[in-house]
C-alpha cells in the first residue's frame, strides 16, 4: 500500500460546513457569525421540540389520552456534536 498525499487548497482548510436542517437560508459561503446564528436556531428548535412535542406526548401517554402521535426529529444529537467537548463551540 502507498499513502496518497492529498493536495488541498490552503483556503479550504479555513472553512467549516454545517448543515442547517431547520434553517431556510442558502448562502454561497457561511462565516462564523452565521454558524452561531444557525446554532442558536438549532437550540431553539431543540427546546421547542422538548417543551411541546416530546413532553406533551409523554403526558398523553401517562394519562392514557388517545391521540395521533406526531413524528418529529429530535436534533439534540446535532447540537451535542457542536457544543459538547470536541465540538466547534
Amino acid at each position: 500500500n502507498t499513502v496518497v498525499e492529498a493536495r488541498l487548497d490552503p483556503a479550504s482548510l479555513l472553512s467549516l460546513g454545517i448543515l442547517d436542517i431547520y434553517g431556510f437560508e442558502i448562502f454561497q459561503a457561511n462565516g462564523f457569525e452565521q454558524a452561531c446564528i444557525n446554532f442558536c436556531n438549532e437550540k431553539l428548535q431543540q427546546y421547542f421540540i422538548s417543551l411541546t412535542l416530546k413532553s406533551e406526548q409523554e403526558e398523553y401517554e401517562r394519562e392514557n389520552i388517545q391521540w395521533t402521535p406526531i413524528k418529529y426529529f429530535d436534533n439534540k444529537p446535532v447540537c451535542d456534536l457542536i457544543e459538547k467537548r470536541g465540538g466547534i463551540f
